[in-house]
């Protein structure tokens, strides 16, 4: 068995001499002084990166980025509501204009539309 290690030591002996490590950054030193580097096949790696780039490719296909906005200029959202109040405004001046003429009697006033026959 190996040698007992009292709980205030950094570094003890194994049974086959060499060193153990207690400090987290040491032993990450130590396992990359052992570690084996990965052998990356060439091509595989190329064949990774150009997938990778056709991946990004068909993404910025398929979400485009949106054409610059200057600062000053309303955000799309403002724009509609601007335009939908525009609209609003002016139904509202003509149903403004239509009711002013019925009630000075220069319009006939429309009665409610007939359904027909519904049956």
């Amino acid at each position: 068995m190996g040698v007992q290690e009292s709980p205030g030591a950094k570094d003890s002996c194994t049974k086959n001499g060499q060193r153990s490590v207690q400090n987290p950054v040491h032993k990450l030193a130590a396992h990359q002084e052992v570690a084996v580097p990965s052998r990356v096949d060439p091509a595989i790696a190329e064949a990774v990166e150009r997938q990778n780039r056709a991946m990004r490719e068909l993404s910025r296909r398929a979400f485009p980025e949106p054409p610059a906005v200057p600062d000053d200029a309303p955000a799309p959202i403002e724009q509609a509501r601007v335009q939908r109040r525009r609209q609003a405004a002016v139904t509202e001046a003509a149903a403004l204009r239509r009711a002013r003429a019925e009630k000075a009697g220069a319009l006939p006033r429309e009665t409610a539309p007939s359904l027909g026959r519904t049956a």
